[in-house]
């Protein structure tokens, strides 16, 4: 059983790496396409934005099929899309064909995150889920950097054509491994019961939520999470070039935060089954308030210093959030409820940097960011509200049930919800990790 859950985990954070690839390389070919079709920056942040929102916009569909068709036919057919849209991106003709093409590839890339995940979180439901997410999130990160660096050494030698094609290659390879692998797993299959497919199972909502509360809670913390990432990451560049940093240095200092985050993504979710979601979360982002702060008071040399553990702080509390969405809903549920956090999050990380700059061309990119780490700590306050859900459901918890909603309390037991008598408390899923 242990075997196949590493295995399972190793194929999803393979799939992690494939599709962050595909969406990083865009860094690379967009300076490239502005170029050769002559595009206006706007035109560049609509194509951009293009394979931002497909993904996006996929997210809660491909949760809602995959518990028709499974997260492994979806997978598959995901990364068969996205790589053949960088095939026949090779064709494109300009603005309008590289939209249509980008637009449909985000939409396959859009199984990833909340299937991928599901799996996951499935295959450790008696185990560390927390410390597997986080391996399943840093595999994404490690996408992120060998990936762009790859294509962008090819198409110097080959062209971008050529490159781009290559690497799609190998999303197309990675579509049929997964059919095969998980397969011989037993995993992601479609659901061959009434009792897999939802029918006849007792919940709160149709999305499977076994708590609303705990869910809206957790769910506002990573739209501030992904929000705080996005706006950083996007004027962080302006402010360390007011200090003085060259153009040419600012990779450098991106490629510190980034490294930084993938640290975090990996060691944070294994803090979390130490010490506990709340603790983790509320130390993560108090780090990233800090940090923020102290790099714009700092000169360049210390700003500097201090971005790789900027980054861990920055990065580490998603690990720890997406392994909570799956202890509020139930398991045959739990590729939709990933697509609704994942919409909700990319969502607000897309909108950050328009609302950051229009901050940052009124008072400044100093003040924005400035802006921007205090709103950080409004995490803080709704891990307050989330903590009652965890000690409830989640591993903070020492006792190894659920209130159930309408459950008589144990009396004088803190953490727990008041409700009215009647029924016993449901058993917990998944084992405590404080």
């Amino acid at each position: 059983m242990r075997a196949r859950s590493r295995a399972v985990l190793a194929t999803a954070s393979a799939v992690h790496f494939v599709h962050d690839g595909f969406s990083d390389i865009l860094i690379v070919l967009l300076p490239v396409w502005a170029q050769e079709f002559r595009l206006a920056l706007w035109q560049v942040g609509v194509i951009r934005t293009a394979y931002t929102g497909g993904m996006a916009a996929f997210q809660i569909p491909a949760g809602f099929l995959a518990e028709r068709w499974g997260e492994r036919a979806l997978l598959a057919l995901g990364t068969a899309v996205t790589a053949s849209g960088f095939v026949v991106a090779g064709w494109a003709g300009g603005f309008a064909s590289l939209f249509v093409i980008l637009l449909l590839a985000g939409l396959g890339s859009g199984v990833q995150h909340p299937l991928s995940s599901s799996l996951v979180s499935k295959a450790y439901e008696e185990g560390p889920r927390r410390a597997a997410l986080g391996t399943y999130n840093f595999s994404g990160d490690l996408g992120k950097v060998a990936v762009p660096a790859a294509v962008g050494l090819a198409a110097a030698f080959i062209g971008w054509r050529t490159a781009a094609a290559g690497y799609a290659l190998v999303g197309l390879v990675a579509a049929g491994l997964i059919v095969v692998i998980l397969t011989r797993l037993a995993a992601g299959g479609a659901p061959t019961t009434a009792r897999e497919s939802g029918a006849g199972v007792a919940r709160e909502s149709s999305w499977g939520i076994r708590d609303a509360r705990g869910f809206r809670a957790l769910t506002a913390i990573g739209m501030i999470d992904n929000s705080t990432r996005t706006g950083l990451l996007t004027f962080l560049p302006f402010v360390l070039m007011a200090k003085g940093l060259t153009v040419a240095g600012v990779g450098g200092a991106l490629a510190l935060v980034f490294a930084g985050g993938a640290v975090g993504k990996f060691v944070c979710g294994h803090i979390a089954e130490r010490v506990g979601i709340i603790r983790t979360v509320v130390l993560t982002e108090t780090a990233t308030s800090v940090g923020i702060v102290a790099a714009l008071v700092a000169p360049l040399p210390g700003a500097l210093a201090l971005l790789f553990p900027l980054g861990i702080a920055l990065n580490g509390t998603s690990s720890v959030l997406y392994a909570t969405v799956a202890d509020f809903v139930t398991a045959d549920r739990r590729s939709r409820g990933y697509g609704l956090y994942y919409t909700l999050s990319i969502g607000a990380s897309a909108a950050s940097p328009t609302i950051y700059g229009v901050i940052g061309d009124a008072f400044g990119a100093e003040s924005a960011l400035t802006l921007l780490a205090v709103i950080v700590l409004a995490t803080i306050p709704l891990c307050l509200v989330l903590r009652p859900s965890v000690q409830m459901g989640g591993p903070d918890m020492a006792p190894h049930t659920v209130q159930a909603r309408g459950a008589t309390p144990p009396s004088d037991s803190p953490g727990q919800r008041s409700g009215r008598p009647g029924k016993a408390a449901a058993p917990l899923d998944h084992p405590t990790d404080s």
